[in-house]
């Protein structure tokens, strides 16, 4: 589990593509402190399984899932990636519950700039609309956003200065695509209430 707190941004050394599989190594130096073999680091928001490490990288295999459902297999070398490692049990929930599943792929609609912020429209397939909502929460490759407006198919995120400094998302231009998880507690409620009139 992860909070979509991004700890740093790393860097795409190398993209190694097969039939239906990629390997992917990333440098990296904070999320690189006391890893192991098989523990987990979010990709902008994919949860990835660490199988190989050094002291500056470490890498992971791409499953055809993994590269049907979100962005990664169009990264190349030198792409700036958000990271983040799985949340300990004694760790700060700063963010909201994020498991790394990525639902779909977004494109940024459009940017508008405030006085110290920026407001970003991404675009939203159809079938994610109805667990985003206003005030709720939903995370843009790997970042715990709050929702300040929802459509049936886009919605808006508004941007504070640390996220667009420390994040992959200050530099996000129109026609990216970007990863998003929609949040897992409204897909839960909405598989309970469906199944709340069947017998067993």
């Amino acid at each position: 589990m992860f909070t979509g707190i991004v700890t740093e941004l790393g860097a795409v050394q190398a993209l190694e593509s097969t039939t239906d599989a990629a390997r992917l190594t990333v440098a990296a130096t904070d999320v690189l402190d006391g890893v192991r073999l098989g523990d987990s680091i979010a990709v902008n928001g994919c949860c990835l399984t660490v199988a190989a490490f050094d002291g500056d990288s470490w890498t992971a295999d791409l499953m055809a899932e993994t590269l049907k459902r979100t962005s990664l297999g169009a990264l190349v070398a030198g792409d700036p990636v958000n990271l983040e490692p799985a949340l300990p049990v004694t760790g700060r929930l700063g963010g909201h519950i994020v498991q790394g599943h990525v639902d779909g792929v977004g494109t940024v609609l459009s940017r508008t700039p405030g006085e110290r912020w920026e407001v970003v429209e991404i675009s939203l397939p159809a079938e994610l609309a109805r667990y985003v909502v206003t005030k709720g929460s939903i995370a843009v490759d790997g970042v715990s956003l709050t929702v300040v407006d929802a459509g049936a198919d886009r919605f808006a995120v508004s941007l504070i200065p640390e996220t667009l400094a420390r994040t992959t998302l200050g530099a996000r231009a129109v026609g990216d695509q970007v990863n998003l998880e929609t949040d897992v507690l409204a897909r839960h409620v909405e598989r309970l209430l469906a199944t709340s009139g069947a017998t067993s």
